[in-house]
């Protein structure tokens, strides 16, 4: 499921080490869950509110895989396999960090309820800030609760928080047009392009000193450069005129960080 959903990814966490291995799979796997019922194109908001809102409720207190298929039955036939096994993805995390993944999780869904809710009207940067930290702000800051977890490493939350939200506005800009399309803007009121870019460079150069603050070499640093170098690259190749990185480019960028030995499957 994991190569599935995330081809980019899916090579640095087969790299980490036994136990942080199983623990971020389980944590990127129960946030894409809860993202493919925000970003359901066919999903009535009532609906996205009332599972999101039910998730979070259920993981927030002791709860059985039935509850979880339960809500998740009548929606059988629309959701995707990664939301509805959301059961088999809390498994599979390491007891001992469980519960934590259960609270970003259920606060990040709590966030994404309300946002879905008031129809993704975002009008100030103030609002943006606030979006970007439920949906990737919360990311960051639980892979930091993992590195604490497995190496007792200690990062900087706020950049931590800016290494999600960095990487968010790079998909802001990159998906403007299909997110347009569907009558969803990310834009604060009167923002361009120059606006939001200059928004993503922000938070990047926070998530730069996140991962240079990371011991070169390690599986953990390797993690953290790769979607990072993408993001930039992103942004390079949007601001030249290009739509998104070709696979050349992403093959090229990743081999760079993780060694050329590297080919995508």
């Amino acid at each position: 499921m994991l190569k599935a959903t995330s081809r980019t990814f899916f090579i640095p966490i087969s790299r980490l080490s036994p136990g942080l291995k199983e623990a971020v799979t389980s944590a990127y796997l129960c946030m894409r869950a809860i993202d493919e019922i925000e970003d359901h194109p066919d999903l009535p908001s009532t609906d996205k509110v009332h599972l999101l809102r039910s998730v979070a409720g259920i993981l927030k207190r002791p709860f059985s895989g039935t509850e979880l298929n339960s809500l998740f039955h009548p929606y059988k036939s629309i959701l995707p396999d990664v939301t509805l096994e959301l059961d088999q993805w809390i498994e599979l995390s390491p007891p001992t960090i469980t519960a934590k993944i259960l609270q970003s999780t259920a606060e990040m869904a709590e966030g994404m309820a309300d946002w879905v809710a008031k129809e993704w009207r975002i009008q100030t940067e103030a609002d943006l800030d606030d979006y970007t930290y439920y949906v990737a702000g919360l990311v960051g800051l639980m892979l930091s609760d993992l590195w604490k977890w497995s190496d007792d490493l200690d990062t900087d939350r706020q950049q931590a928080v800016a290494f999600g939200r960095g990487l968010q506005a790079v998909n802001i800009i990159r998906n403007r047009v299909e997110d347009r399309t569907r009558g969803v803007n990310f834009f604060p009121e009167s923002w361009e392009f120059a606006e939001m870019f200059a928004y993503a460079e922000r938070n990047l150069a926070m998530a730069d000193r996140y991962v240079e603050s990371l011991t070169p070499g390690t599986t953990i640093h390797t993690f953290c450069k790769i979607p990072l170098v993408l993001a930039h690259g992103s942004l390079k190749e949007i601001a030249a005129g290009k739509e998104k990185l070709s696979r050349l480019e992403v093959v090229r960028l990743v081999g760079q960080v993780i060694g050329s030995e590297w080919k995508p499957s």
